[in-house]
């Protein structure tokens, strides 16, 4: 003879649930953290396109990474993914930040798409210097736009957004850049 499962409980998941959004992308939930809402919505704003751009930054590099070739391969493919892990800690922390000022954190991958500047690369592999440059321009393009939001961040009175613009997004970018340009140099392996 079969029991009845309880309506609630009973260890069994509730499976395919469906359901309206309880707040939707753009919008704001009311946090008391003593900045207007105004500001907190301009720097979600802010914030969600430097996530974005992050979040294709990192591809790119796990892309790279596993596309690598030639002599430097192997010091390549570790450095690469050294990187990739940083800038997966700074996706977490952008993100984050956008929740701690009531938004919403752009997540799903054909959303970002659709925010990013990051240009797409072609599906296929580049020459090494060309995967190489590829990473350097993400890097600049997210720079450009981080050193403008931390100015207009800080004249609208959001110090905690603008100071893990600068101390996340910035130091590490810069210390990234400086690593993948030296693989640049025109210096070669072995004189003939």
């Amino acid at each position: 003879m079969d029991t009845p499962m309880p309506a609630y409980g009973g260890g069994q998941p509730l499976l395919h649930q469906k359901g309206a959004e309880t707040q939707e992308f753009g919008t704001l939930k009311l946090l008391p953290i003593a900045l207007a809402h105004d500001t907190r919505l301009y720097a979600c704003q802010r914030l969600n396109r430097v996530l974005a751009d992050t979040q294709v930054l990192y591809s790119l590099y796990k892309k790279h990474h596993w596309l690598m070739r030639g002599a430097t391969f192997y010091a390549l493919h570790l450095m690469l993914d050294k990187h990739a892990e940083a800038q997966l800690a700074i996706v977490d922390a952008l993100a984050e930040r956008v929740q701690s000022l009531g938004g919403v954190a752009v997540g799903d991958p054909r959303h970002v798409a659709e925010l990013t500047t990051v240009p797409r690369p072609p599906d296929g592999v580049e020459p090494v210097p060309v995967m190489l440059s590829r990473l350097l321009d993400a890097h600049e393009r997210i720079l450009v736009d981080v050193r403008d939001a931390v100015v207009r961040l800080s004249e609208v009175g959001d110090e905690g957004s603008a100071d893990l613009l600068v101390s996340d997004v910035i130091r590490t970018g810069e210390a990234q850049v400086w690593f993948l340009a030296e693989h640049l140099v025109d210096t070669p392996l072995v004189r003939g």
